[in-house]
Parts: C-alpha cells; structure tokens; sequence
C-alpha cells in the first residue's frame, strides 16, 4: 500500500480511514476482535483495531448502553483538497458539530442516512495496487504441504478492505457518496445494494450499500493472503465458539472469496481474498447486475439471517 497514488484533476476521498462503533460490551468486542486475528489496543476507554505490522487505526470501538451501533465514518483526503472539501460542504450547507466520540479536526458532514462523518487529511490507507497472495515456501518432496491441525497458524489479516452500510435508499446515497465525496460506482444491482470505489485507486469497494428499514454496519471485510488463510480463520472462529459463519464461497461482483462470522451483535467480519482492484487511471465500467448474478458464484446456502438489520430492530 501507499500514500501518494493520486489521479490527477480528482476531489475525492482516497479511504475509509476508521470506523466508529459503540457495543454494550467492550469486553466481549475485545474478545471477538481478538480472535479473529486483529491486533485489538486498549487506549484509555476505546479500543483500537489494528492489523499487526501496520499502524493504522482501522475502527474504534466504545462502551456505551443498548445495542451495537455505528456511530460514524472517517474517510482519508490529501492535504491538497481539504479547502475544496470545506468549501463544497459549506456550499450545501451539510456541516454539523463534532461527533460526541469525535475529535474536533477535520471537516464533520452529516450522511444521507442519519450518521455522522469526518473528513481527516491522512495518508492512504486503500490499497493502491492490488493485494499480493502470501508467499508459501515450496513443499520439499517427501513432506506433506498441510500444516498439522494443532500446529495450523494464526490468520492475521493484512487491511480494512471496505465496509457494507446498511441504507434506506441505496440509490440516493449512491449520490451522495459520488457527488458529496468523489467516489465512484462500480457496480450495482438495482436499487438494492451498490459498491463503490475510490477515484485515486482502492480495491474494488471501498463501501458498499445494502438496501433496509434503517442505516447501520453490516460487515466489515478484512483482507487476507490466500483461500487457505480464509478457512483457518474460519476454522479457528468456530473453534473459539463464534460458529455463527457463512462460506467458504466466492462473490461475483468484487470476484473475492470469502468467509463470513458473525459477531456478538448480529453484524459480521469478513474474511476476504482476491478481490478485484481498481487503480487510479483506469475507468471502471459499472454494470447493473441481475439479482442471481449479484451476490456469488459459488458457497453454502446464505443464513436466513445475513442482511438483517439488528443496530435498528423492526
């Protein structure tokens, strides 16, 4: 990954910077994160997830009474387009005060579908080119490739790859997310759910939006280096008693293979490899998909309960 891919010309955010969350219980989230292969910091009364190696703050997560919620979303500009941001936000009269879990820096604007978020002036965070497979050493002759199941190793995943919102109208947050912060779609299917991605290159969605009653978090996607780095999450997930999961299976749009675990609160984090990536002097052709041909090519049957919206029960 990098920091100084751009397109020339472009005003647009280059990431998803961090993603804010409040659950009933920041015990249970540092367990859940933990076990899934995060790099979980307690930092005063938040807790920061990280991937190993890598700096940056992924998402935060708050105590805070009642459901999980998604509180607000912090996306990543250049220094050079900060004035613009301010100037166009101020010009449709989109500003709002600092979130109470806020910093006061940045450009605060209020979403299409009732939360907050936050323009920082940070380094690149999405991916600039795409995400290499881990590299696995060759098998000598005489040894069997697959690692004993007691000795298999820790799945860490390598970066916050995209977020999926839930929306009431994908279709006018589709605008807002093109016309307001510069992204670009890439693919949709009708007006139920849509993937966008950034101007200044990303993997092939930065966000996506899933059509239900009310806004909120349904996954977060994490990269990781190989199928076989997907089913030992997977596998160590269930071992660990989060066996709640959908896949193996691979998407069609985004082309990722994936595994899928719930976590405590009805929301899910994604194992994800081999999604399609879209740099920055390329311009994706976004097509509008059939419904079958949307979601994926292959995998077990969807959980009945994969697209319910429980920060906003009915």
């Amino acid at each position: 990954m990098g920091n100084t891919s751009n397109r020339p010309g472009i005003r647009a955010v280059h990431s998803v910077d961090r993603v804010v969350l409040t659950v009933p219980d920041q015990a249970i989230a540092e367990n859940f994160y933990s076990d899934f292969g995060l790099d979980v910091q307690r930092t005063g009364d938040k807790l920061h997830l990280k991937t190993f190696g890598n700096p940056q703050i992924w998402a935060e997560v708050v105590q805070d009474e009642g459901v999980k919620r998604l509180q607000y979303v912090r996306f990543g500009i250049y220094a050079e387009d900060e004035a613009f941001f301010r100037q166009k936000i101020d010009e449709l009269k989109l500003g709002t005060a600092p979130h109470r879990l806020g910093t006061a820096d940045g450009i605060w604007l209020n979403g299409p579908d009732g939360f907050s978020m936050q323009l920082v002036v940070a380094a690149k965070a999405s991916p600039t080119v795409r995400s290499a497979p881990t590299v696995v050493p060759p098998t000598p002759p005489g040894k069997g490739a697959a690692p004993a199941r007691s000795k298999a190793p820790r799945v860490r995943p390598r970066h916050l790859s995209h977020v999926l919102l839930f929306s009431p109208d994908v279709l006018r947050s589709v605008a807002f997310y093109r016309d307001v912060l510069g992204l670009k779609l890439s693919d949709h299917s009708g007006d139920g759910i849509a993937f966008m991605h950034g101007a200044h290159g990303s993997d092939h969605h930065l966000v996506a939006l899933a059509k239900s009653h009310a806004s909120g978090l349904h996954h977060m996607s994490w990269d990781v280096g190989s199928i076989n780095e997907i089913g030992l999450g997977a596998e160590h997930m269930k071992m660990k008693g989060h066996k709640h999961g959908w896949g193996v299976g691979r998407h069609v749009v985004g082309s990722n293979y994936f595994y899928y675990v719930r976590d405590p609160w009805g929301s899910w984090c994604e194992y994800s490899f081999d999604i399609d990536h879209i740099p920055a002097d390329l311009d994706w052709v976004a097509a509008d998909h059939p419904g079958e041909d949307s979601f994926y090519a292959w995998g077990p049957d969807v959980p009945a309960d994969f697209v319910t919206n429980h920060e906003h029960p009915r």
